[in-house]
């Protein structure tokens, strides 16, 4: 199929910022073990304060893990938080310092409507996802109930890894696209972070990463243009897809996530990533693997246009 949607220039204002000293007080924490079977345990807002999980100055959010021994828990102290707002439709446009990786790691900022008796039905938009020492790359995905194909002409930088969105197919890998070995983990960080954007309108959901040096002027002024900002890194046109009935309600939801079914499962955590131990055992016992472990962001800022 060789017809391609068209992404006519929309004007972008402002909605919402989350950034500076308030940037927890818009969202919620959740709390308890992860639906992906992880050794994990989300701690309270009181619980992450008084551990200093997380903490926000002026100018920069972080978000980390626990990096104490918690042999014998049900799982180390993380944190998932959860916006009060949702959302359908908008442009998003994340400025990160510092990504966590390590062994046994599953961070993750996305968007879905998570309440166990809607998800799948509204989607799951993953915009900034890894695994481990995250040295691949970061994944760029989509999550869908049937009908929601990918196997289309597609316009991007980055690399198809599976084109059918359907949750229930490989293992729920969704529809993935790989972005370059900078655009996550160590080598992310040692440059200095940079900016990842996802757009999300009736024609496709499109998302860019940028290195910090090389971000588009209209981002730091924020005046942002995605008309003129080139090739997307991840393209999930209309195409085959209906973004309007499979995409609503959702909440921006930021996490790390420790072992489960893909950061823990034995042929990624120890044959591809060349992880001691088994997931568990070394979440639980090896605090200092949890060093880098944290989200350092500068600001989310989400755009709205009149017509999108």
């Amino acid at each position: 199929m060789n017809w391609y949607p068209l992404y006519p220039k929309l004007e972008y204002s402002l909605a919402d910022a989350y950034e500076g000293e308030h940037f927890f007080d818009s969202f919620d924490y959740g709390n308890g073990t992860e639906a992906t079977h992880g050794f994990t345990n989300y701690v309270t807002r009181e619980g992450a304060e008084w551990s200093n999980l997380t903490y926000a100055t002026p100018s920069q959010a972080i978000i980390r893990v626990l990096p104490k021994d918690v042999t014998g828990t049900a799982g180390r102290p993380t944190v998932k938080i959860l916006s009060r707002r949702r959302y359908t439709h908008g442009l998003f446009i994340l400025d990160i310092v510092h990504v966590p990786h390590g062994c046994g790691t599953w961070p993750a900022i996305w968007l879905s409507d998570i309440d166990p008796d809607i998800w799948p039905k509204h989607g799951e938009i993953d915009i900034i996802e890894a695994v481990n020492q995250g040295n691949k790359g970061a994944q760029f995905t989509l999550h869908t109930t049937d009908g929601c194909q990918m196997d289309v002409k597609r316009k991007q930088t980055g690399t198809t890894l599976s084109t059918n969105c359907l949750n229930s197919t490989n293992y729920n890998m969704g529809c993935a696209v790989r972005g370059t070995p900078s655009s996550y983990g160590a080598k992310f960080n040692d440059n200095g972070g940079g900016f990842y954007a996802m757009e999300w309108r009736t024609a496709g959901i499109r998302m860019w990463f940028f290195p910090r040096d090389q971000a588009p002027s209209d981002i730091k002024s924020g005046k942002p243009d995605p008309s003129e900002w080139g090739t997307a890194s991840a393209d999930f046109p209309s195409t085959k897809c209906d973004i309007n009935s499979h995409f609503k309600n959702h909440r921006l939801i930021i996490n790390i996530s420790l072992c489960g079914d893909w950061a823990g499962a034995p042929p990624v955590y120890t044959d591809e990533y060349n992880c001691p131990m088994e997931c568990a055992e070394y979440v639980g016992t090896v605090p200092d693997g949890f060093k880098d472990a944290y989200w350092t962001i500068n600001s989310i800022r989400v755009y709205t246009a009149l017509n999108s």
